[in-house]
């Protein structure tokens, strides 16, 4: 009879839980049971460790095996355990001393001919494992960078369970050839889902805006209030809402927002990464996310690819892949109602908890969400002599899908017009450079880290309204505006809240101590779209290049 035990990591929604993986061999009729509450992928590595193990050379026992996942009561999913499930039997047949096991956390997936294959959600699994006090963990090569941005834990990387024996055993590693030379790895398809990063609009916008190869701010014509919107917004994580008709640059303005939002700290980079591990949507070769992410759904999508779903425990949603990004959407009256209503819960919370019979997962959902809407059906309602069909009571109905609380939970709502003829053929020259206005944002973010140093908040979207009006305080005079405007029905609470909010904002932009009454009336302004006589920061326009003579080189 003999006796092993290591351990793995199980992911419950994007945290980790260790399970100590127990292998118990007694005299009897050669079989191998497992138990724990295994799901189907996890119920068929038997076959896929007993084949792992006899081709890599070592000795599968011939007698009656039980393999026990402790804690029983978790869930246990995927195909992470092969690897720790495989060492355990060969622990408890003495193929491996069983002392040298018990004390590391293994994880990866075994092919039939011995090699370990890696699997998602690493970052999250590693993070559990320290967090448990484990300081080893054995992972697949493919995945060692990844695992090893969690610091005080040492990393092993295995490309197969050869050479994980004879690490264990103190035999010379054998060396694993590379699968082909000049061909993309594919040891490395289990950690993408197919199709991520294409449909959902992962992979633009944030990735290589800090390299400068991305859309620029200044190839948008004109638009100078929203491009003032859209500055407030990434200074201060503010919610954004762009009406207008089609072709006036709405999606433009969007796509552009990811470039001037500061780069990830070390923490939201770790964050947003283990979102992205384990929704499979983490790019191979870039283990950690540091730019802020871009997701942008299709209208079509339902409630549960925003919020999160699925079959068995919930995965990540639109909400969470955007997390310390920017959520677009397009088109949002066109999202279905359940699906936009969705949202209230995570816009203020900052997370989202999503209730299965398989249990419950909160999933982080602090993201930076702007709509784009058309003014009715046809697009045509605000324009001049544009000959908009629509009736008015279907273009109530078509604005009112975006619903009061909705809105209400909007720091800034801005009409943006079409373009002029002037602008678009750049005779005002073109705006500012997205470098510029990257800049201001993250001089704005300096000033309210500074004010908020100390206090769990990060940006001034996430400072509570008591705190704005009691510990940070305006200057005197400056709500007057807008608490008439809550005496007249005009404002909600909460949208008091957020005037204060988007007005520390505007004041941490122009470098000012406090707001002033300016402040606040921009910010009643861009909340409201009622004009109330504050003027717009004057922007400071790119030069235009100059065209080549015909004497010059070029």
């Amino acid at each position: 009879m003999g006796f092993a035990r290591t351990c793995s990591v199980t992911l419950v929604g994007v945290e980790g839980v260790v399970v100590e993986v127990q292998a118990d061999l007694e005299p009897g009729v050669a079989a191998f049971t497992l138990v724990g509450l295994p799901d189907k992928s996890l119920v068929e590595s038997r076959d896929r460790v007993r084949a792992a193990v006899v081709n890599s050379g070592a000795q599968w026992p011939q007698k009656k095996l039980t393999v026990g996942l402790s804690p029983a009561s978790v869930p246990k999913s995927g195909s992470g355990f092969d690897l720790a499930v495989a060492v355990a039997v060969l622990g408890a047949a003495e193929g491996v001393d069983p002392a040298s096991i018990a004390d590391l956390v293994m994880i990866g997936e075994l092919g039939l001919d011995g090699r370990v294959r890696p699997v998602r959600g690493i970052l999250p699994a590693v993070l559990a494992a320290a967090d448990a006090g484990y300081q080893q963990v054995v992972v697949p090569e493919q995945t060692a960078a990844e695992a090893a941005l969690v610091p005080g834990v040492s990393v092993l990387g295995v490309r197969s369970l050869r050479q994980l024996i004879a690490v264990l055993t103190d035999a010379p590693v054998p060396h694993e050839e590379p699968d082909g030379e000049g061909r993309p790895d594919a040891m490395l398809a289990g950690l993408m889902v197919p199709g991520a990063g294409v449909g959902c609009g992962l992979a633009t916008g944030a990735r290589g805006a800090g390299a400068g190869s991305g859309p620029d701010l200044a190839d948008v014509a004109g638009q100078r209030t929203a491009r003032l919107a859209l500055e407030v917004a990434a200074a201060g994580r503010h919610h954004l809402l762009l009406s207008g008709p089609p072709g006036a640059g709405k999606t433009m303005l969007a796509e552009r927002l990811p470039a001037i939002l500061p780069p990830l700290s070390r923490q939201e980079s770790l964050e947003v990464t283990a979102v992205h591990s384990v929704a499979g949507m983490l790019p191979p070769g870039e283990p950690l996310v540091a730019s802020a992410p871009y997701c942008a759904p299709h209208h079509s999508a339902t409630m549960q690819s925003l919020v999160g779903g699925g079959n068995g425990l919930p995965r990540p949603g639109a909400v969470s892949l955007a997390h310390r990004g920017v959520l677009f959407l397009d088109e949002a009256p066109e999202f279905s109602t359940k699906a936009l209503d969705a949202l209230r819960q995570p816009l203020e919370a900052g997370h989202v908890v999503v209730a299965r019979t398989a249990g419950v997962v909160r999933l982080p959902a602090r993201f930076l969400m702007v709509l784009a809407a058309n003014p009715c059906p046809c697009g045509r309602h605000t324009l001049r002599g544009a000959g908009c069909e629509c009736p008015a009571s279907v273009i109530r109905r078509y604005q009112a899908r975006l619903s009061g609380p909705l809105l209400d939970r909007v720091d800034l709502r801005v009409e943006v017009e079409s373009v002029q003829r002037a602008d678009l053929m750049g005779q005002g020259g073109r705006g500012e450079t997205t470098a510029a206005v990257a800049e201001r944002v993250a001089q704005a973010r300096e000033r309210a880290g500074r004010r908020l140093a100390g206090t769990p908040w990060t940006a001034n979207s996430e400072v509570p309204g008591h705190e704005l009006r009691t510990r940070w305080r305006a200057a005197p005079g400056a709500l007057a505006a807008a608490e008439r405007d809550l005496e007249r029905g005009l404002l909600t609470a909460r949208g008091l809240d957020r005037v204060l909010r988007v007005s520390w904002t505007l004041a941490d932009l122009g470098g000012h101590d406090r707001p002033d009454a300016a402040d606040v009336a921009l910010a009643l302004e861009l909340r409201t779209g009622i004009a109330r006589g504050a003027p717009l920061p004057v922007p400071r326009p790119a030069p235009v290049p100059a065209l080549a003579t015909a004497g010059e080189d070029g």
